[in-house]
């Protein structure tokens, strides 16, 4: 294991800057970079937060497995939390062990291997809440190999008898005895067991409490996010006591990123989820209670110069996932000052940028982007270039440049 030192100072954005001009001037762009200082710090910071309780590595976040190994190296991590059926076998396959599948399958050649396959299935635990998808498994089986279950909690809250929710529509399973049903149901069905619980917070985990210039919205988040954490606290610990009298439960996952340090003041939770905070990509700077530094970027070389105050790079329309809106674009972050053409935004295949630093900006000259969201951008490259000081120390490949595109 590695332990990692207080997060230092971030260095100044101009020193950054220059750096990753410096380590990639080799490259020709688009380049995709995670800055290895500014990664650990995340790590340490992270594993700070939990305050002892262990990590588990969320893989959608990160789509990488060199930087996968270089976090759970760090003492404090203990696990993945991977995001298809594919993607577990292929981690299990590479050495990877305790893979928590996050989101149910509807995978049958999946589900075929992983019952053939003793080994796999030992180390992979797949998250259902429904019948349906306990006969998908048993009409795909390959062999009897036991297939470890986690159960999911519904985490929403619910105001005014459920008419107004807030929150992620996620499982079904809501209450104590909900989850208590359908565990006994799991544990009588015959190739079949229940290990785990899971309750994803997002609402409280991926929604941050201080909106740039939303004052008033930013009280009310807190305040929506003040009572959620209240009722859930007392509906999880509910959910696992209930649990316990049906099954020996190995671990209670719950939280993210945006949650660590309430999520792991429950007793009930024994492990928190987390990993877009490794990244620090721009949807997680609005959080009181932490303050990442960037480590991923990608720089777009400027193949135009339109006139004064403009510039247009290459590409860029990288969107993230979601409700669509602006804060789902990237965001061009070095050199500072540059904004979108609020006519164009981010291109298909070019991206003019406004603002006065663009009249410094030479044709082959870069703009370094951060994304709205973390692992999305790995789909979009076949390679991450690690730099440390203002050098690429190794060059290694994405799920994509893997020829992995899972999702």
């Amino acid at each position: 294991m590695v332990i990692l030192d207080a997060p230092a100072t971030a260095p100044a954005p101009v020193s950054d800057r220059l750096r990753y001009d410096r380590a990639t001037a080799h490259l020709d762009g688009p380049v995709a970079v995670v800055d290895l200082a500014a990664f650990d710090a995340n790590a340490a910071d992270l594993v700070r937060r939990a305050g002892g309780k262990p990590i588990r590595l969320a893989s959608k976040s990160i789509r990488c497995r060199a930087l996968l190994e270089r976090a759970l190296a760090v003492d404090g991590f203990l696990g993945v939390m991977s995001f298809t059926l594919d993607e577990s076998l292929w981690l299990a396959r590479t050495g990877v062990r305790d893979i928590l599948l996050a989101y149910p399958s509807a995978d049958r050649a999946g589900y075929a291997e992983l019952t053939a396959d003793p080994e796999a299935a030992r180390e992979i635990t797949v998250v259902l809440d429904d019948p349906a998808q306990l006969d998908l498994i048993d009409a795909a089986r390959g062999g009897d190999a036991e297939v470890r279950v986690c159960l999911e909690l519904d985490t929403s809250l619910q105001l005014l008898g459920g008419r107004v929710r807030v929150g992620a529509r996620r499982s079904p399973l809501r209450t104590p005895e909900d989850l208590g049903a359908f565990a006994e149901l799991v544990q009588r069905r015959r190739g079949f067991r229940v290990v785990g619980l899971m309750a994803y917070e997002g609402h409280v985990a991926g929604v941050g409490d201080r909106v740039p210039g939303r004052p008033v919205r930013s009280q009310l988040i807190r305040l929506m996010q003040t009572r959620s954490r209240t009722e859930l606290a007392e509906r999880r610990a509910a959910a696992v006591r209930r649990l316990r009298q049906v099954a020996d439960l190995e671990f209670v996952n719950g939280g993210g990123t945006g949650s660590v340090e309430s999520t792991v003041a429950e007793r009930a939770v024994t492990e928190v989820a987390a990993g877009s905070g490794l990244y620090q990509p721009r949807l997680f700077d609005n959080y009181r209670s932490f303050r990442g530094r960037p480590a991923a970027l990608f720089g777009q070389p400027v193949v135009r110069r339109p006139g004064l105050g403009v510039v247009t790079v290459l590409g860029g329309g990288y969107p993230a996932s979601g409700a669509a809106g602006p804060d789902r674009s990237p965001v061009p972050y070095l050199p500072a000052g540059l904004r979108y053409d609020p006519m164009e935004g981010a291109g298909e295949v070019q991206t003019p940028l406004l603002g006065s630093a663009a009249d410094d900006l030479l044709i082959g000259d870069r703009v370094w982007f951060r994304h709205a969201k973390a692992g999305e951008l790995c789909e979009r490259f076949a390679e991450l270039h690690l730099v440390e000081g203002d050098r690429v120390v190794r060059t290694v490949p994405t799920y994509r440049g893997e020829g992995k595109t899972f999702l």
